[in-house]
Parts: C-alpha cells; structure tokens; sequence
C-alpha cells in the first residue's frame, strides 16, 4: 500500500495554509511554488478538498484558498479519506464486500490489526502538530 501523490499534496497544502496568517487566502500558485507542485494538478486537489469542507476557495483579485476547519482537529487519516476514500489494505477489509473465506482466512485477522495500526498512527498527529513539528514518535 503507497499513498498517493495527491494525498501527500494535500496534506502539504494543508500545512501550508495552517502556517499561513489565520483568515488569510492564499493563492493556489504561491502554494504550488513554495511546496514546488505541478498548480494544475494542486487546483484538482484543492477542488476535492473543497468538497471535504477543509478548504474554501473564493475567485477574484482578494481570492484564494483557506483553511475552513481548525486545524486542531484534522489528521492525515482525515486527508487521506478525504483523498482516497476509505482505507483498506485489501478487499476482503473494504466493510461490505463478500469474502467466502471471511471466516475462516487466517490472514484477514492479521491486515484487519495491520490496517487498525496504521489509520490510529496516521490519527495520532493534527494538522496543527504537523505544522508546528510536533511528530510523536514512540
């Protein structure tokens, strides 16, 4: 499993904006330089962002994008599901797909931990702690 370039966009995206002045918009190519992002695919990102209510854009010479929710209470699990969708490391964990084997597969008690693992690490840290440097490492 790898996350995508969008995700990891995003995510930067959001850091950048959580370590812009509160309120202010910022435009989608000074995001682009500063991070060095292709602005074509960040302004599909910023889109799907929108559609999270993470984000909010406003067009025009005062224009941009901004942070719309506190960045407190957002985590990369919240970005990646906003990006990707639901985590599921392999079809059998996906919720209401049908495996014959389900009761019986050794190895789907063993991904559903390994996938638990990782969505409560990628919990552990908000956008304010990414931004601020604070990473928790155990």
């Amino acid at each position: 499993m790898q996350l995508t370039r969008q995700t990891e966009y995003a995510v930067r995206t959001l850091i950048e904006l959580v370590n812009s002045p509160p309120g202010a918009m910022m435009n989608s190519r000074t995001i682009a330089e500063k991070q060095n992002m292709p602005e074509k695919f960040l302004n599909k990102t910023i889109q799907i962002l929108v559609r999270a209510g993470m984000v909010e854009t406003r067009r025009g010479m005062q224009g941009g994008i901004r942070l719309a929710v506190s960045p407190d209470s957002v985590t990369i699990a919240d970005v990646l599901k906003a990006i990707e969708g639901k985590l599921a490391i392999n079809p059998c964990l996906e919720g209401d797909r049908y495996c014959e084997n389900q009761g019986a597969c050794p190895v789907r008690r063993v991904l559903q931990r390994t996938q638990e693992a990782i969505l409560a690490e990628l919990s552990r840290e908000t956008l304010a702690d990414l931004a601020k440097g604070e990473v928790f490492c155990s």
